[in-house]
């Protein structure tokens, strides 16, 4: 597992570097390690590997739980369908999606992100992401994520955009190829 992991903080690495006139300091590497560590130990963790001759891309993330809390700080109104499809357990967060840029990234993010959802029975993705991370916003909303609204933490002094990726009409073809991960899922929560 720590060769996959390293694997993963490199693919980071690589999909996260500065763009030329952005001023967005990215979390580091050992930053990254530590967020999958913790994502690694939620209730469901999952995470989808899209590999050709190396590692292209990955998806991970855990069932948000029905309770809501995982919109604690939405500054307005949630969205009425997501808060339906919140409560009814059908929603599942994206720790992070890292594709490896190529003239396909757009198709293979969409297969990894609906790959977790299918595996999850989610009719619902949800992602947070800082609002001063613009490339990160653009791939985003590129790949098919809808902006609904920003949300900080309580204690937390970042401000995120929340975003969220219908899921569609899936086949089996187009999630051929895919190698799902399970966690082990210890205590977690939102």
């Amino acid at each position: 597992m720590e060769d996959v992991l390293g694997d993963l903080a490199d693919l980071y690495v690589d999909c996260r570097a500065a763009v030329p006139g952005d001023t967005y300091r990215r979390p580091g590497r050992r930053d990254f390690l530590n967020r999958v560590a913790a994502d690694m130990r939620r209730p469901g963790f999952a995470m989808v590997i899209a590999e050709s001759d190396g590692l292209m891309g990955c998806a991970f993330g855990f069932p948000v739980r029905g309770d809501g809390s995982w919109w604690l700080g939405f500054d307005g109104a949630l969205p009425r369908s997501v808060g339906y499809v919140t409560v009814s357990g059908r929603a599942f967060a994206f720790g992070d999606i890292l594709i490896r840029p190529h003239p396909q990234d757009g198709r293979l993010a969409r297969r990894v992100q609906e790959r977790l959802l299918a595996d999850h029975q989610a009719l619902l993705g949800a992602t947070l992401v800082d609002g001063a991370d613009h490339p990160a916003l653009a791939a985003l909303h590129s790949w098919g994520w809808r902006d609904v609204g920003e949300l900080r933490r309580p204690l937390g002094t970042t401000t995120f955009r929340a975003l969220v990726f219908p899921a569609e009409e899936r086949t089996a073809s187009r999630l051929e190829g895919l190698v799902t991960m399970s966690g082990g899922g210890g205590p977690g929560g939102p």
